[in-house]
């Protein structure tokens, strides 16, 4: 395997200052979404504050749903990873549960900006699927394994059985993707409420409730 510092002394110059302009443009871009949320994305706006025309800027993304969709990869695959690396350690459905919510805190904008409200007239191209999946890969293999911990498996609708496409192909029992489903629609749930502050003045710690749902998907 060629090694990442390998491959960038392989790199022209002119690719490397590509690769170093696009990586700016991201990072305004992201402070765009954090003050103003990914609908107000402006490419002419990140032009101006670097200095650069509009048509120079396009010539890098070739449009606002161009950057978007490299801000959504970019952002599916810092969960993934964190996910799997926290998978690799053996630990159990309720530590990922945990390094979800922390991942989400840590940077809500960029959370809300896969899991939050759609972006008006955006629609991600399929390749953005492929990095998804990782992520629920990773959620089967902890909800299969955390299943053939119970002496027994709660029972699973039968429409799960016929419809494994949003499974990616993977080879858990429908016991595991029901358990899948509730850990994603519940938690997350809980999580973009907290995130969007509408648990605001309602006069308990939302991680409380984050942990009580937890607690009811998966026992300790």
């Amino acid at each position: 395997m060629v090694k990442k510092e390998e491959r960038a002394a392989a790199e022209s110059p002119r690719e490397r200052y590509r690769a170093q302009v696009r990586a700016e443009i991201k990072e305004h871009a992201w402070q765009q979404v954090a003050t103003a949320g990914a609908s107000a994305l402006s490419l002419n706006a990140i032009a101006k504050r670097m200095g650069m025309s509009g048509p120079a800027l396009y010539r890098y993304y070739a449009s606002r749903d161009d950057l978007i969709t490299e801000l959504v990869k970019e952002a599916y695959r810092s969960l993934a990873d964190t996910l799997h690396d926290t998978a690799a350690t053996g630990a159990d459905l309720r530590a990922l549960a945990h390094t979800l919510r922390d991942w989400a805190l840590e940077d809500p904008h960029r959370y809300l900006l896969v899991y939050g409200t759609p972006v008006p007239g955006y629609h991600a191209p399929d390749d953005v699927t492929g990095v998804s999946d990782a992520i629920m890969k990773t959620l089967l293999d902890a909800c299969t394994a955390a299943l053939a911990a119970r002496p027994v498996a709660p029972p699973a609708p039968g429409f799960l059985a016929g419809h494994r496409e949003w499974a990616a192909g993977h080879p858990a029992p429908p016991a595991a993707l029901r358990l899948a489903l509730a850990f994603w629609t519940r938690l997350h749930g809980v999580l973009s409420l907290e995130l969007a502050g509408h648990f605001a003045g309602m006069g308990f710690d939302p991680a409380l409730l984050f942990t009580a749902e937890l607690d009811d998907l998966a026992p300790r």
